[in-house]
Protein backbone atom coordinates (compact mmCIF):
# COMPACT_ATOMS: atom_id res chain seq x y z
CA UNK A 1 0.00 0.00 0.00
CA UNK A 2 1.28 3.46 -0.89
CA UNK A 3 2.19 5.65 2.09
CA UNK A 4 4.25 8.31 0.30
CA UNK A 5 3.74 10.02 -3.07
CA UNK A 6 6.92 11.62 -4.39
CA UNK A 7 6.57 13.98 -7.34
CA UNK A 8 8.78 15.44 -10.03
CA UNK A 9 7.95 19.04 -11.02
CA UNK A 10 9.01 19.93 -14.59
CA UNK A 11 6.75 18.16 -17.10
CA UNK A 12 4.83 16.44 -14.29
CA UNK A 13 3.26 19.16 -12.15
CA UNK A 14 4.17 22.20 -14.25
CA UNK A 15 4.90 22.68 -17.93
CA UNK A 16 8.45 22.45 -19.23
CA UNK A 17 8.03 25.98 -20.62
CA UNK A 18 7.34 27.25 -17.09
CA UNK A 19 10.92 26.24 -16.24
CA UNK A 20 12.86 26.48 -19.49
CA UNK A 21 11.24 29.73 -20.64
CA UNK A 22 9.72 31.68 -17.74
CA UNK A 23 12.11 30.74 -14.93
CA UNK A 24 15.27 30.43 -17.04
CA UNK A 25 14.62 33.79 -18.71
CA UNK A 26 14.13 35.36 -15.28
CA UNK A 27 17.37 33.93 -13.88
CA UNK A 28 19.61 34.42 -16.92
CA UNK A 29 20.29 38.19 -16.64
CA UNK A 30 20.41 38.05 -12.83
CA UNK A 31 23.15 35.43 -12.38
CA UNK A 32 26.10 37.84 -12.67
CA UNK A 33 24.65 40.53 -10.40
CA UNK A 34 23.63 37.88 -7.85
CA UNK A 35 27.18 36.48 -7.72
CA UNK A 36 28.65 39.97 -7.34
CA UNK A 37 26.15 41.14 -4.72
CA UNK A 38 26.09 37.98 -2.60
CA UNK A 39 29.71 36.91 -2.59
CA UNK A 40 29.67 36.63 1.21
CA UNK A 41 26.77 34.17 1.16
CA UNK A 42 28.29 30.71 1.87
CA UNK A 43 25.89 29.06 -0.61
CA UNK A 44 26.97 31.45 -3.37
CA UNK A 45 30.66 31.10 -2.53
CA UNK A 46 30.32 27.32 -2.60
CA UNK A 47 28.50 27.46 -5.95
CA UNK A 48 31.21 29.69 -7.44
CA UNK A 49 33.90 27.25 -6.26
CA UNK A 50 31.98 24.35 -7.80
CA UNK A 51 31.58 26.19 -11.11
CA UNK A 52 35.34 26.74 -11.28
CA UNK A 53 36.07 23.14 -10.33
CA UNK A 54 33.65 21.68 -12.90
CA UNK A 55 34.46 24.03 -15.78
CA UNK A 56 38.03 25.08 -15.21
CA UNK A 57 36.96 28.74 -15.39
CA UNK A 58 39.59 31.04 -13.90
CA UNK A 59 38.26 34.47 -14.89
CA UNK A 60 35.88 36.87 -13.20
CA UNK A 61 32.10 36.97 -13.01
CA UNK A 62 31.64 37.28 -16.78
CA UNK A 63 33.56 34.04 -17.25
CA UNK A 64 31.39 32.29 -14.68
CA UNK A 65 28.23 33.58 -16.30
CA UNK A 66 29.33 32.27 -19.70
CA UNK A 67 29.68 28.82 -18.14
CA UNK A 68 26.28 29.07 -16.44
CA UNK A 69 24.56 30.22 -19.62
CA UNK A 70 26.12 27.32 -21.50
CA UNK A 71 24.76 24.88 -18.97
CA UNK A 72 21.35 26.53 -19.20
CA UNK A 73 21.34 26.36 -23.00
CA UNK A 74 22.06 22.63 -22.78
CA UNK A 75 19.53 22.18 -19.93
CA UNK A 76 22.18 20.50 -17.82
CA UNK A 77 21.18 19.70 -14.24
CA UNK A 78 24.40 21.00 -12.68
CA UNK A 79 24.28 21.56 -8.92
CA UNK A 80 25.87 25.06 -8.67
CA UNK A 81 23.62 26.32 -11.46
CA UNK A 82 20.56 24.95 -9.69
CA UNK A 83 21.69 26.53 -6.43
CA UNK A 84 22.04 30.00 -7.93
CA UNK A 85 18.83 29.71 -9.95
CA UNK A 86 16.98 28.61 -6.82
CA UNK A 87 18.18 31.63 -4.85
CA UNK A 88 17.18 34.00 -7.65
CA UNK A 89 13.79 32.37 -8.12
CA UNK A 90 13.17 32.43 -4.38
CA UNK A 91 13.65 36.21 -4.41
CA UNK A 92 11.44 36.48 -7.51
CA UNK A 93 8.57 34.66 -5.83
CA UNK A 94 8.96 36.68 -2.64
CA UNK A 95 8.81 40.00 -4.54
CA UNK A 96 5.86 38.92 -6.69
CA UNK A 97 7.82 38.91 -9.93
CA UNK A 98 7.11 35.20 -10.32
CA UNK A 99 3.98 33.10 -9.82
CA UNK A 100 4.12 29.32 -10.24
CA UNK A 101 1.64 27.87 -12.73
CA UNK A 102 0.56 24.24 -12.37
CA UNK A 103 -1.39 21.94 -14.68
CA UNK A 104 -5.15 22.17 -13.91
CA UNK A 105 -5.37 18.62 -12.52
CA UNK A 106 -2.49 19.01 -10.07
CA UNK A 107 -3.96 20.85 -7.10
CA UNK A 108 -7.13 18.70 -6.93
CA UNK A 109 -4.94 15.57 -7.00
CA UNK A 110 -2.60 16.90 -4.32
CA UNK A 111 -5.48 17.86 -2.05
CA UNK A 112 -7.19 14.49 -2.54
CA UNK A 113 -4.03 12.53 -1.77
CA UNK A 114 -3.38 14.66 1.28
CA UNK A 115 -6.99 14.34 2.43
CA UNK A 116 -6.80 10.56 2.01
CA UNK A 117 -3.86 10.45 4.39
CA UNK A 118 -1.06 10.00 1.86
CA UNK A 119 2.15 11.87 2.64
CA UNK A 120 3.64 14.04 -0.11
CA UNK A 121 7.21 14.91 -1.05
CA UNK A 122 9.04 16.35 -4.05
CA UNK A 123 12.17 15.19 -5.87
CA UNK A 124 13.27 17.71 -8.48
CA UNK A 125 16.55 18.82 -10.01
CA UNK A 126 15.67 22.35 -8.90
CA UNK A 127 17.07 23.26 -5.48
CA UNK A 128 15.01 22.45 -2.40
CA UNK A 129 14.74 26.15 -1.39
CA UNK A 130 13.58 26.94 -4.92
CA UNK A 131 10.95 24.20 -4.68
CA UNK A 132 9.64 25.61 -1.40
CA UNK A 133 9.40 29.09 -2.94
CA UNK A 134 7.67 27.62 -6.01
CA UNK A 135 4.93 25.90 -4.01
CA UNK A 136 4.56 28.86 -1.69
CA UNK A 137 3.62 31.21 -4.54
CA UNK A 138 1.36 29.40 -6.99
CA UNK A 139 -1.65 30.69 -8.89
CA UNK A 140 -3.65 28.38 -6.59
CA UNK A 141 -2.19 29.86 -3.40
CA UNK A 142 0.31 28.54 -0.87
CA UNK A 143 0.65 24.77 -1.27
CA UNK A 144 3.61 24.30 1.08
CA UNK A 145 1.53 22.73 3.88
CA UNK A 146 0.73 19.78 1.59
CA UNK A 147 4.38 18.66 1.38
CA UNK A 148 6.53 17.18 4.11
CA UNK A 149 9.87 16.91 2.31
CA UNK A 150 11.74 18.47 -0.61
CA UNK A 151 14.62 16.60 -2.24
CA UNK A 152 17.09 17.79 -4.86
CA UNK A 153 20.38 16.65 -6.38
CA UNK A 154 22.28 18.06 -3.38
CA UNK A 155 20.45 16.38 -0.51
CA UNK A 156 19.49 13.20 -2.39
CA UNK A 157 21.70 12.76 -5.47
CA UNK A 158 21.26 12.47 -9.26
CA UNK A 159 17.74 11.72 -10.41
CA UNK A 160 18.78 8.86 -12.68
CA UNK A 161 20.61 6.82 -10.05
CA UNK A 162 18.94 4.24 -7.81
CA UNK A 163 21.11 5.28 -4.85
CA UNK A 164 19.31 8.63 -4.74
CA UNK A 165 15.95 6.93 -4.30
CA UNK A 166 17.35 4.65 -1.60
CA UNK A 167 18.60 7.77 0.22
CA UNK A 168 15.18 9.39 -0.03
CA UNK A 169 13.44 6.25 1.25
CA UNK A 170 15.74 6.31 4.25
CA UNK A 171 15.07 10.02 4.87
CA UNK A 172 11.32 9.39 4.68
CA UNK A 173 11.59 6.56 7.18
CA UNK A 174 9.90 4.21 4.74
CA UNK A 175 10.50 0.69 5.98
CA UNK A 176 9.19 -0.75 2.72
CA UNK A 177 10.27 1.10 -0.45
CA UNK A 178 7.20 -0.33 -2.19
CA UNK A 179 5.21 2.05 -0.02
CA UNK A 180 6.54 4.97 -2.07
CA UNK A 181 5.04 5.89 -5.45
CA UNK A 182 7.02 8.19 -7.74
CA UNK A 183 5.45 10.24 -10.55
CA UNK A 184 7.73 11.57 -13.30
CA UNK A 185 7.69 12.36 -17.02
CA UNK A 186 11.25 11.00 -17.47
CA UNK A 187 11.53 7.23 -18.06
CA UNK A 188 15.17 7.08 -16.87
CA UNK A 189 14.13 8.51 -13.50
CA UNK A 190 11.35 5.94 -13.21
CA UNK A 191 13.81 3.14 -14.01
CA UNK A 192 16.10 4.31 -11.20
CA UNK A 193 13.23 4.56 -8.72
CA UNK A 194 11.98 1.09 -9.65
CA UNK A 195 15.49 -0.30 -9.18
CA UNK A 196 15.31 1.06 -5.62
CA UNK A 197 12.06 -0.82 -5.05
CA UNK A 198 9.63 2.07 -5.48
CA UNK A 199 6.31 1.96 -7.28
CA UNK A 200 6.42 4.17 -10.37
CA UNK A 201 3.98 6.02 -12.62
CA UNK A 202 4.94 7.72 -15.88
CA UNK A 203 3.24 11.03 -16.65
CA UNK A 204 2.85 11.57 -20.40
CA UNK A 205 1.21 14.96 -20.85
CA UNK A 206 0.15 16.00 -24.36
CA UNK A 207 2.43 18.71 -25.73
CA UNK A 208 5.25 18.04 -23.29
CA UNK A 209 8.67 16.86 -24.56
CA UNK A 210 8.29 13.31 -23.21
CA UNK A 211 4.65 12.82 -24.19
CA UNK A 212 5.57 10.09 -26.70
CA UNK A 213 8.43 8.53 -24.75
CA UNK A 214 8.63 4.79 -24.11
CA UNK A 215 7.63 4.42 -20.46
CA UNK A 216 7.64 0.62 -20.48
CA UNK A 217 7.37 -1.20 -18.11
CA UNK A 218 5.89 1.58 -15.95
CA UNK A 219 2.15 2.35 -15.90
CA UNK A 220 1.39 5.66 -17.60
CA UNK A 221 -1.19 8.41 -16.98
CA UNK A 222 -2.01 11.53 -18.96
CA UNK A 223 -2.88 13.51 -15.82
CA UNK A 224 -2.71 12.94 -12.07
Amino acid sequence: MTEWVVLDIEGTLSSTDQVLVVLYDYARPRLGPWIDEHGDDPAVARAVAQIRELSGATGGTDDLVRVLHGWMDADQKVTPLKTLQGLIWQRGYETGDLVAELFPDVVPALRKWHGDGLRLAVFSSGSAPGQVAFFGHTSEGDLRPLFEHHFDTVNAGPKREAASYLAIASALGAGDPAGITFYSDVPAELHAAAEAGWRTVGVARPGEPNADADFSPHPVVGEL
